[in-house]
């Protein structure tokens, strides 16, 4: 079977050849309306231009309005039948044996706009937001940073997957610059807390699910039906400020450690293409009970990487290699569980994984792993990192190779500026 080509001319190493066809939200022009499209190549395919041409003829999107939208709620909210009947479209168009689009000059020069000249927005409006806390290697690693090596997993970790509710109104896209947080903290040796700035600013890296349709209040999604209700998938840093967290998350959690900001990628990568690089879920002993007991137990096979670009400095270094492959409770068991109370999940919710870390010291998905809460320090181009100073650059990265392409996220980034005075 022929590989897929697209008439764009898309770059063996783009994270965007025509298997992928992430959605993002666009603006061609800083006084334009957003808008959807999809990343080919070097360009954006604008949708709303698309669907003004009536490009998109299937049974279920003839007539809709989804991609005159400002966001993908809509979109997303019909469900998987309608986003392979999308998908069939755009593949066909982009497609380089297909002449409707490529001959069509005045159509093309319209909908396909370069992406160095687009502003990217949040792809949804972000109702709710939840972080998860699904990697094994992540949990011991914390657990005896915290609590000392006698019990570094809980309990209650093997049995469901843990989490708590975040804050979806700060939310970011991609290139937002990270103001350092103010908070109480509590150093070592000190009888009474402290006011100031965060002594302790790390990155996290995770990805996180795109709720597609939602669920009712009080009726719960089957684990075996999870999938349904998952668009796709963004890359995702929650910034933790490790400091304000320890002296504040006994007895309830995270609170203003954590929901300062999160950053996410601009491009949603579906569901359907990654599957070709589905892959099994660890084994997980004790086996879950039953309502998260799935059929058939998948995560992705998804290289993971954060790079982080020093103040004042050109070049930057990359700090962790993991995969999504090393989450212990998978996307789908994360998803039915959040909903087995009758919790209802809505269109654009965000469901974050939590730091995903793989069993070597390289792969630790965040500086308090990796410097282990300060004690040792990373080097940057030979300068010392305990933890994020001003200036400093994080950039995520996730990709994943086929037969002749990569499918990628782009990159998720952002930089720390100092509070204001």
């Amino acid at each position: 079977m022929s590989l897929l080509q697209s008439f764009v001319e898309v770059h063996p190493d783009s994270h965007f050849p025509i298997q992928n066809l992430p959605y993002g939200i666009f603006k061609p022009q800083p006084d334009s309306p957003p808008r959807p499209g999809v990343a080919i190549g070097d360009f954006v395919l604008d949708l709303s231009e698309i669907s003004s041409a009536g490009l998109f003829n299937g049974t279920l999107l003839t007539n809709s309005d989804c991609f005159l939208q400002p966001n993908l709620n809509k979109f997303v909210s019909l469900g998987r039948p309608a986003w392979k009947e999308a998908r069939t479209t755009l593949q066909k168009l982009l497609s380089s044996t297909e002449p409707t689009l490529r001959d069509n000059e005045a159509l093309r020069k319209k909908a396909l706009v370069p992406l160095s000249q687009v502003e990217l927005l949040l792809p949804v409006a972000v109702g709710d937001y939840t972080d998860f806390f699904s990697s094994l290697h992540h949990t011991k690693n914390c657990g005896i940073i915290f609590r000392g090596p006698q019990t570094p997993v809980l309990e209650n970790w093997y049995h469901l997957p843990v989490a708590y509710h975040g804050r979806a109104s700060s939310v970011v896209v991609s290139g937002t610059d990270i103001i350092r947080p103010r908070g109480q903290a509590h150093p070592a040796g000190n009888p009474s807390p402290y006011f100031g700035p965060t002594l302790k600013l790390d990155f996290e890296l995770e990805m996180a699910t795109i709720v597609g349709p939602g669920n009712e209040l009080g009726k719960p999604v089957d684990i075996n039906n999870a999938e349904d209700h998952i668009f796709g998938l963004v890359l995702l840093n929650d910034w933790s400020a490790r400091d304000i967290q320890a002296w504040e998350y006994v007895p309830l959690g995270p609170f203003l450690g954590k929901n300062f900001a999160t950053t996410i990628s601009p491009w949603i990568v579906t569901l359907d293409a990654l599957e070709p690089f589905a892959c099994e879920a660890p084994k997980q002993d004790p086996p879950p009970l039953p309502y998260l007991a799935e059929k058939v137990s998948k995560n992705y096979d998804l290289s993971l990487e954060v790079h982080i670009k020093p103040a004042g400095h050109n070049g930057s270094s990359v700090v962790t290699r993991s995969n999504l492959k090393h989450l212990y409770w998978t996307l789908t068991q994360q998803l039915a569980h959040h909903t087995i109370n009758g919790c209802n999940l809505r269109p654009g919710d965000v469901l974050g994984t939590g730091t995903i870390s793989g069993p070597e010291p390289e792969s630790r998905g965040c500086l308090l792993e990796l410097t282990w809460n300060g004690q040792n320090s990373l080097s940057l181009n030979g300068l010392d990192r305990k933890f994020l100073e001003d200036g400093d650059e994080v950039t995520l990265t996730g990709y994943t190779k086929g037969d002749g392409y990569t499918i990628g996220f782009g990159t998720c980034t952002g930089k720390i500026v100092p509070p204001a005075p």
